[in-house]
């Protein structure tokens, strides 16, 4: 178990990640004296405030501390209770505090749903840094496998492999199909594959669209995608001074590393010779100034990154 470097707000707070990164882990392990904890990935809690959002209130007003924490976990499944925990944090001045955790917030901008205008603090986690791992840390291990913790735990490269298959597989399904993020999931998989592919490369949107077979707003809808499901982001290109005007192409790199191992498995690429050019491209580019696309190492390696732990 590697300790976070993220440290607890003392008040209400969003926490948002990628899958697999520890959020439920770290919310247990720093408020587990919380009040009251709702796992909306159980059905059975999620339909039953799917049915009445007004019950958290009822529960909420309950408790004999009006300082306690209250956890939420998986709120984009039920951006419904937002308005709840916007009225009781008016109502009690504050001195409710809420951790709101989730995957994505693409839903809850999608269903323009109540973000708390600034009453809650936004904060992110990511995979584990250089700077948590510690003496564990190994630079061939992350290029190859990344830095997510139970990859960064398994101990046999196949189970690694294994998991970062199966973390895809539930991407797609999880995030990408019950949500209904895109209307045709086979040029989404295609997707994938072609931007692993093309890691370490200045991207070219036109030429992705042509590569899976799909128009270019459909491409551009689909890095959207990954950005809102923070798996990935834009990274403009350098210029050492000052333009008026961007003339420069920007580049796009995954903030989750490893995550281009198992869509590489998609087109029958070996993901235990990864391509190191492409892997140490970005660190390289901080030297030269070039723009690049993609990184296997994530957003701790990437070129002007943050370090993900200090977000």
């Amino acid at each position: 178990m590697y300790a976070r470097t993220l440290t607890l707000p003392e008040k209400s707070f969003f926490l948002f990640g990628p899958r697999g990164t520890g959020k439920s882990v770290w919310l247990e392990q720093r408020l587990g004296h919380a009040a009251l904890r709702l796992n909306l990935l159980k059905s059975g809690e999620y339909l039953r405030y799917k049915r009445d959002p007004s019950l958290l209130a009822k529960e909420v007003a309950a408790l004999r501390n009006r300082k306690a924490w209250i956890i939420i976990d998986e709120v984009q499944k039920l951006p419904e209770l937002l308005d709840e925990v916007h009225a009781l944090l008016f109502e009690s001045r504050h001195d409710y505090r809420f951790a709101l955790s989730g995957s994505s917030a693409r839903k809850l901008k999608r269903s323009h749903a109540n973000m708390l205008a600034g009453r809650a603090l936004s904060k992110k986690m990511f995979p584990l840094s250089m700077l948590e791992i510690g003496e564990d840390f190994r630079l061939q291990d992350v290029l190859r496998y990344g830095q997510l913790p139970l990859s960064v735990t398994s101990t046999a490269s196949m189970e690694k492999i294994e998991f970062l298959d199966a973390y895809v597989e539930t991407y797609l399904k999880e995030e990408i199909q019950q949500e209904a993020l895109v209307r045709n999931l086979d040029s989404f998989y295609r997707f994938l594959s072609v931007t692993a592919l093309m890691n370490g490369q200045i991207l070219n949107i036109t030429n992705v669209a042509r590569d899976v077979g799909v128009a270019r707003s459909t491409i551009q809808g689909y890095f959207s995608i990954l950005e809102d499901t923070l798996l990935g982001w834009y990274l403009p290109a350098y210029r050492n001074k000052a333009k008026v005007k961007e003339v420069a192409t920007p580049s796009s790199t995954f903030s989750i590393a490893g995550c281009s191992v198992p869509w590489r498995v998609c087109t029958g690429t070996s993901p235990r010779q990864p391509k190191r050019a492409s892997c140490l491209k970005p660190l390289s580019s901080m030297s030269s100034g070039r723009s690049t696309r993609g990184s296997l190492t994530g957003r701790s390696f990437s070129t002007g990154a943050r370090n993900p732990a200090m977000k």
